[in-house]
């Protein structure tokens, strides 16, 4: 299960399920096996471990993950993948092992607009809205 390491951490890290390596432009899609209850008002935002980032250029491919309250209930279950690739342009090679942390998530309130008349209910998971 994500946790957070401190107690003045903002992310919760999530760790890998399987052992990989990554060389410089190979990308995987980490199956997390995590789902996240959200309230409503909440969204919960995936990004790459600082230090992953840092140290190797680690970035998800959709640059950061939104996991939106209502994608828990969608017809996939709302399971979270993780899709990150090895952006390197030093020649670094990632190695991570089964339970190693590689991204962390943050949940951040968000605001709408006034006018807003969203109605639609999800079904699916990546660009299911559209």
């Amino acid at each position: 299960m994500p946790e957070r390491a401190t107690v003045g951490s903002a992310g919760y890290d999530f760790y890998s399920p399987l052992d990989f390596v990554l060389e410089p432009g190979q990308t995987i899609k980490i199956p997390t096996g995590i789902r996240a209850k959200i309230e409503d008002g909440w969204v919960l935002m995936i990004f790459p471990r600082s230090g992953l980032g840092f140290k190797f250029r680690i970035q998800l491919n959709n640059t950061v993950g939104i996991i939106d309250s209502d994608y828990y209930g969608s017809d996939n279950e709302g399971h979270i993948f993780i899709k990150i690739t090895n952006d390197s342009n030093e020649g670094k090679t990632l190695s991570l092992k089964k339970g190693d942390g590689f991204a962390q998530g943050v949940f951040l309130p968000y605001g709408v607009t006034s006018d807003d008349e969203a109605a639609a209910l999800r079904n699916g998971g990546f660009g299911s809205t559209g």
